[in-house]
C-alpha cells in the first residue's frame, strides 16, 4: 500500500508537470506591476497611498489552470514591499510566494523582482496582495483562473463576470495606523468605512457619485468574483430580493449552494452566481461586519453597491437595503460555511483517511507584561496595562532578519527552530469563561514544523478564550486543504472525528475557526518548500499568530525544491 501511494503521488506530480510544460510551450505572458504612490479621495478628504499601477483595488490578473506567467514588480514607492499570490500553489516554487522574511527579503525602493506564478489545480477566483506590514490595505487585487483550454465550468457559463472586492478605508495613512498600533501595545484604530471595490457607498458623505454600480439584463446570469481583502473584518453580504448561488470557494469548485446572504472572511474568495430575475429596477447590495466577540471593537458601518437593470422604467427613488444577519450571529455565519460542499470528481486527490502527521494547535490572543521602565499609558494599552500578543500553540512568532526559505535552502543555522509542537504545551479548558492570567503569557520564538514529502496531514485549530475569544481565519500558503469538520467548545479527540465529512468537504486555502470552537483540515503535503501559516486578521498576524511548515524534498526529480531565481531581493 505504501509503494502504491508513492507511485500515485509521483504520477500525479508528473501529470501536473507535463501539463504545465505543454500549456506553456509558447512564450509565457507577463504583467508589469509598478508599486507607486497615488492620491485618492474618500469620505471628503484626500490622502496619498501606495498602489499598483495607480489603481485601487489593483489590476486583475487573468490566467488559465496549468499556466505559468510572470509578474515584473518594480518598487517605486518609499517603503520595502513584498507581493503574495494568495491561493496560487506555486509547485516547488516558494521563491515567488512573497511573505516578508519567510520566503524572501523585501523588494527595496527602486528595485525590481520578476516573480513567477505557477498555476496548477486552481479553478476560479483567488487574489494577490502585499505581504509586509499593513501595506496590503491598499495593495491588492483579484486573480481570475479560467478552466484550461478544452474544459469548461461545472455550471452554465455566465453572461459576464463582476469583481466584488471587500476592503477597509482609513482617513489616515495606513502606515500611521500601523505604527501607532504597534507602538501602543493595544488594538488598532478601526477603519472609517468598509468598501466594495474601493468605494464606501451611498450611505457615506462625498461617496454617492462614486458608488460601485453595474448594469444587468433581465434573465441573464452574472458571476460575482468575491474577494475579502479587508484587514480585520469578516463580512456578511446580501443583495436585495436576489438569491446568491455559490459555485466556487478559494479557487475550487463547490456544489451549488443558494442562500440569501453569504459570509466571507479575510483571505477567502467566493465564486457566486447572481440571476437577474427580478423586476427591472435599482437594487442595493450591502455588506457589514460579522464579529462574534463583544470585547473586540469593529468597524460597524455598512458598505453598499448597486445593481441597475437595463430597460425603460422609472427606478425606485430610494432602494431598500437587503436584510443582513446581526453582526454577532455566529449561527448564521457557520450555518453558511458548514453548508459548503466540494465536488469530488474535481478534487486533485481523494480526501485523506489515513493520517501520517497530526497537529493540534491552539490559536489564542495573549498578553505580554509591560516592560520595566515603560510608560504603560503610551506603550502598554492592552488589557490591564499589558501589551497584546497572539500565538499558535503558545508560541508568539518572531520574524527573523533573513528569510527562512533562504536559511533552509542554504543550511544557515540559528535563523529558526524546527520545534513547533504537535500539541498545545499547556492543556486546560480552552473555552472556559474565566482563565488564569498566567495562561495569557506566551513564549516568543521563530519555530517551524518540518513535514515529510507526501505525508497526509490533519490539523485541528482550537480557539481559546484567553484575553478575548474571537474567530480566526487561518491561511496556509502553498496548498489547499479539505475542511472536514467544525465544532464549538473543546475538541474531543474521541467523539468529534466521528462527525467529519470525508465524502465531499470543501477544498479551501483559508479556514475560519469559530470563536471558542475548532476546525479540522486535512491535506497531502506534496509541495516541497517553506510555507507560511497564519491568521488573516492583520492585527493577529502582527501580534504573532503564525508559524511555518517546511515540506521536505521527495525522492523523484519533480519532487524537489527548485533553485532560487537570480534576482531574489537581497536583505
Amino acid at each position: 500500500m505504501l509503494l502504491l501511494g508513492k507511485k500515485t503521488i509521483f504520477l500525479q506530480v508528473l501529470w501536473c508537470f507535463s501539463f504545465i510544460v505543454g500549456i506553456n510551450s509558447r512564450r509565457p505572458r507577463e504583467y508589469n506591476f509598478v508599486v507607486k504612490e497615488a492620491n485618492y479621495t474618500r469620505l471628503c478628504s484626500t490622502k496619498t497611498m501606495l498602489t499598483v499601477n495607480g489603481k485601487f483595488p489593483g489590476p486583475i490578473i487573468k490566467a488559465y489552470t496549468g499556466e505559468i506567467l510572470y509578474v515584473n514588480v518594480y518598487n517605486k514607492g518609499k517603503f520595502n514591499i513584498t507581493l503574495h499570490w494568495h491561493g496560487v500553489k506555486q509547485p516547488r516554487n516558494p521563491w515567488s510566494d512573497g511573505p516578508e522574511y519567510i520566503t524572501q527579503c523585501p523588494i527595496q525602493p527602486g528595485r525590481k523582482f520578476r516573480q513567477k506564478l505557477v498555476f496548477s489545480i486552481e479553478h476560479g477566483t483567488i487574489w494577490w496582495h502585499a505581504h509586509s506590514d499593513w501595506i496590503r490595505a491598499t495593495v491588492h487585487g483579484p486573480i481570475y483562473v479560467y478552466p484550461s483550454k478544452g474544459t469548461s465550468y461545472p455550471f452554465p457559463k455566465p453572461h459576464a463576470e463582476v469583481p466584488i472586492v471587500f476592503g477597509e478605508w482609513w482617513k489616515s495613512e495606513v502606515k500611521d495606523v500601523y505604527e501607532q498600533f504597534v507602538f501602543s501595545g493595544g488594538a488598532p484604530n478601526d477603519s472609517d468605512a468598509l468598501t466594495i471595490n474601493g468605494q464606501p457607498g451611498d450611505l457615506f458623505p462625498c461617496s454617492k457619485q462614486e458608488t460601485f454600480k453595474f448594469t444587468v439584463d433581465f434573465g441573464k446570469t452574472y458571476l460575482l468574483r468575491m474577494v475579502n481583502a479587508a484587514m480585520n473584518v469578516i463580512f456578511f453580504f446580501s443583495v436585495y430580493k436576489h438569491n446568491l448561488t455559490v459555485v466556487g470557494a478559494d479557487a475550487s469548485y463547490t456544489e451549488p449552494l443558494t442562500r440569501d446572504f453569504i459570509c466571507i472572511s479575510p483571505g477567502q474568495t467566493l465564486d457566486v452566481l447572481l440571476h437577474a430575475n427580478q423586476e427591472p429596477d435599482h437594487y442595493y447590495m450591502a455588506a457589514r461586519a460579522y464579529s462574534s466577540s463583544p470585547n473586540v471593537p469593529v468597524d460597524n458601518t455598512t458598505t453598499t453597491a448597486r445593481i441597475h437593470y437595463n430597460g425603460n422604467y422609472t427606478p425606485t427613488s430610494s432602494p431598500s437595503l437587503p436584510h443582513l444577519p446581526d453582526y454577532n450571529d455566529t449561527n448564521a455565519a457557520f450555518s453558511f460555511l458548514a453548508s459548503l460542499r466540494g465536488i469530488p470528481n474535481t478534487y486533485p486527490y481523494k480526501v485523506p483517511t489515513k493520517i501520517a502527521t497530526r497537529i493540534i494547535s491552539t490559536v489564542s490572543i495573549n498578553t505580554f507584561p509591560c516592560p520595566e521602565g515603560q510608560n504603560s499609558s503610551q506603550t502598554c494599552q492592552g488589557a490591564n496595562g499589558t501589551r497584546l500578543a497572539a500565538s499558535m500553540n503558545n508560541i508568539s512568532f518572531v520574524l527573523p532578519e533573513i528569510s527562512i526559505l533562504d536559511a533552509y535552502y542554504k543550511h544557515i543555522n540559528g535563523v529558526y527552530s524546527n520545534k513547533f509542537p504537535s500539541f498545545p504545551p499547556l492543556i486546560f479548558n480552552f473555552t472556559a469563561e474565566y482563565l488564569p492570567l498566567i495562561l495569557e503569557i506566551p513564549k516568543r520564538g521563530t519555530r517551524a514544523r518540518v513535514i515529510e514529502y507526501g505525508s497526509t496531514v490533519e490539523i485541528v485549530f482550537q480557539g481559546t478564550n484567553l484575553v478575548s475569544g474571537i474567530d480566526h481565519p487561518i491561511h496556509i500558503h502553498g496548498t489547499s486543504f479539505y475542511i472536514v469538520g467544525y465544532g464549538f467548545g473543546n475538541f474531543d479527540i474521541n467523539e468529534d472525528p466521528k462527525r467529519y465529512n470525508l465524502i465531499n468537504p470543501p477544498l479551501r486555502n483559508t479556514v475560519l475557526v469559530p470563536r471558542n470552537g475548532w476546525a479540522t483540515i486535512r491535506y497531502r503535503a506534496a509541495n516541497p518548500g517553506v510555507w507560511f501559516v497564519h491568521c488573516h486578521l492583520e492585527r493577529h498576524l502582527t501580534w504573532g499568530m503564525e508559524t511555518v511548515f517546511i515540506v521536505k524534498n521527495g525522492k523523484g526529480p519533480h519532487e524537489q525544491l527548485l533553485p532560487p531565481p537570480p534576482d531574489m531581493p537581497p536583505c
